[in-house]
């Protein structure tokens, strides 16, 4: 079984597995990248994670993720920006364990409105100033923040970067080694997209491409109403061939949140997720 080869399993999308399960559901399905996650790289330590990257062959597509920058000064706040400087020392790691191609890509959501906090434009500064104390460290590792914006319906409790536009803003507010993520579910609804994706790509800005459909109804936590590309909504078109234009050459991660998939064996989710890109994703490439 062989892969598109800029495909790239996102370890989410096989939630369950261990890093060396993934590793293994990956290379079953003759996929060439994945993109780890910092909680299964911490279950084992990123010694042994990065020597499981090295040993398997597979170029490293991005590190999930980091971010959460949007409490008020103090220790919390503190001790989010110490936590971002150990996920770019990670992202580093195993970046340079993976195979050639690998990218040293971190990424980052912003984070929730505070609790009882209503100030959703102060929320965003606070944002911008955390990228900005993080951008020389990030520089110095080799390592791209990359920033995604967050469907609205996220605002309140998990990202206050709604918008592709927005999270551009912030990247070039920040410093040349900040970039975004274009995921499809968070901006296939966005007017302004293409237009947006055009702009990040003149800026050099995208860092990461990550696909999957948008399903109705939603689940009642709407987190988990993520789906193999080709089961929903979204047309990927328009955006593959946007993101394309605007000269992304990287791996391309299929990141899907979704209880069902998760409960499918891995392998067999691997296999089915490389297939929906090959027929809906990559004749757009």
């Amino acid at each position: 079984m062989t892969a598109h080869p800029r495909f790239s399993l996102n370890q989410a999308t096989v939630k369950y597995a261990s890093l060396a399960e993934a590793i293994v559901a990956t290379k079953s399905a003759g996929i060439q990248a994945i993109g780890t996650w910092r909680e299964p790289v911490a279950e084992i330590g990123l010694d042994a994670a990065t020597r499981l990257i090295a040993d398997s062959g597979l170029r490293v597509s991005s590190h999930c993720r980091a971010g959460f920058f949007t409490a008020p000064d103090g220790p919390e706040r503190v001790a989010s920006l110490d936590d971002n400087r150990r996920a770019i020392d990670e992202t580093a790691a195993l970046a340079a364990a993976g195979a050639p191609g690998s990218a040293a890509v971190l990424v980052l959501v912003s984070g929730a409105l505070p609790g009882g906090d209503r100030d959703l434009i102060g929320a965003r500064e606070r944002v911008r100033d955390a990228l900005g104390d993080l951008e020389p460290y990030a520089a110095s590792a080799g390592v791209t923040l990359a920033v995604e914006a967050l469907h609205p319906m996220f605002a309140a409790d998990r990202c206050v970067v709604s918008t592709l536009g927005q999270a551009i803003d912030l990247a070039v507010d920040a410093g040349p080694s900040v970039g975004v993520v274009v995921d499809t579910y968070h901006v296939w609804w966005d007017p302004d997209v293409l237009a947006q994706i055009a702009r990040a790509g003149s800026l050099g800005r995208i860092a990461s491409y990550q696909v999957c459909d948008w399903l109705t109804p939603l689940p009642a936590d709407v987190l988990l109403g993520r789906g193999i590309p080709g089961d929903g909504h979204i047309d990927f078109g328009p955006i593959t061939r946007a993101v394309e234009a605007a000269g992304y050459t990287g791996d391309i991660e299929c990141e899907i949140f979704n209880e069902d998939v998760w409960a499918r064996p891995h392998d067999d989710v691997a296999a089915a997720v490389s297939a929906a890109f090959t027929s809906v994703v990559a004749p757009h490439l």
